[in-house]
């Protein structure tokens, strides 16, 4: 299954390159021409570079948040344990006791801290912070850990993909392994206008690949592909709750980086109306996408984000809706067959 495929591979800021060869694998046969950049983006085309009509880029990020090994202890109580620092946004809190595999290689390893039996009570009231984690590979000491790990070499969270309940899935990194699949799915059709597609590295921290794909692709229309913050829990207040899972695609307003284009952004909502998609507004400015970098690019790009809801982002395990995957799939071929008949107008 493509989204398990996705979902599994390695793949944290800066270090794409197995997820990468997925995703060639997959697009290899759907595209005219394929290449890699500089930076490590996947830039592809469908071969009408000389058609008609605007020139689209489609833009999903290859890279997830993970854990860069900073340092092999090697005396007292932490010799062997392996310290730490995030690539990306992790909240430490959700990492205690997680399962992770580190580098090419995937050693196991388990995020440990301090007992609470052996915690202060001043030290329970308080979460804690990345430097009072380790991970632990089972190494008898220094030595041992560093014939399997160095510093440099990055992990990621150990969490299989699977189906649950009625219509969803659970997985690591949907944030963005959705926008790559809904990116490749589009792909699979042919459109009769210049179409580009980039995977792009170093999302998030700081969208960073995004801003290179996009000054060379030089595009009229850029659409980002993303997963994005779904909180619709018990306790959450309908105006915090950003998305909600099963309520279909979504669609930026506003975010960190961006305040939509707003004749996209209707154009998008008509095109939804038009064709009984179901879709959302994304309701809180906190995160950002890689339209942020896109839109500021040379003269500027008009276009905006397709979202799907993702619960618990960047957290080791992740839950979104299929429903929500196909519709914002449907959302966006429907987008491009509109775009390709003239339906929007630069």
């Amino acid at each position: 299954m493509l989204l398990k495929r996705l979902s599994e591979a390695m793949g944290p800021s800066g270090f794409e390159d197995e997820i990468r060869n997925v995703i060639r694998e997959e697009v290899t046969p759907l595209v005219q021409d394929i290449r890699t950049d500089v930076l490590g983006n996947l830039l592809v085309n469908n071969g009408g570079v000389d058609k008609p009509g605007p020139r689209v880029m489609l833009d999903a990020h290859m890279d997830e948040v993970g854990l860069m090994i900073v340092q092999v202890c090697e005396s007292g109580r932490e010799n062997g344990l392996l310290k730490f620092r995030a690539l990306g946004g992790i909240d430490p809190r959700v990492l205690v006791s997680k399962p992770v595999f580190i580098g090419e290689a995937r050693i196991p390893g388990v995020i440990g801290a301090k007992p609470i039996h052996l915690q202060a009570a001043s030290e329970r009231r308080k979460p804690l912070a990345m430097d009072q984690l380790y991970i632990d590979i089972g190494a008898r000491d220094a030595k041992e850990a560093r014939s399997l790990v160095k510093p440099g070499d990055v992990a990621i969270f150990a969490t299989q993909f699977g189906e649950i309940g009625e219509g969803a899935i659970k997985g690591k990194s949907f944030d963005d392994r959705l926008g790559c699949a809904l990116l490749i799915e589009a792909l699979r059709e042919s459109y009769d206008l210049p179409l580009f597609g980039a995977f792009t590295v170093q999302e998030e921290i700081g969208l960073r690949g995004a801003q290179a794909a996009a000054y060379g692709i030089n595009p009229d229309i850029a659409i980002a592909l993303e997963g994005t913050v779904c909180f619709d829990v018990v306790g959450a207040p309908s105006h915090g709750q950003s998305t909600v899972m099963g309520a279909g695609p979504a669609l930026t307003v506003q975010d960190g980086q961006t305040i939509a284009d707003r004749r996209f952004l209707d154009f998008m909502i008509h095109v939804a109306q038009k064709h009984g998609i179901p879709y959302q507004l994304r309701r809180v400015k906190g995160g950002s996408n890689d339209f942020g970098a896109i839109h500021k690019v040379r003269a500027g790009v008009i276009g905006g984000g397709i979202s799907v809801p993702v619960r618990y982002i960047h957290a080791p395990a992740q839950v979104a809706s299929l429903d929500d995957f196909n519709n914002s799939l449907l959302l966006l071929k429907a987008v491009l067959r509109e775009i390709e008949q003239g339906g929007f107008s630069l």
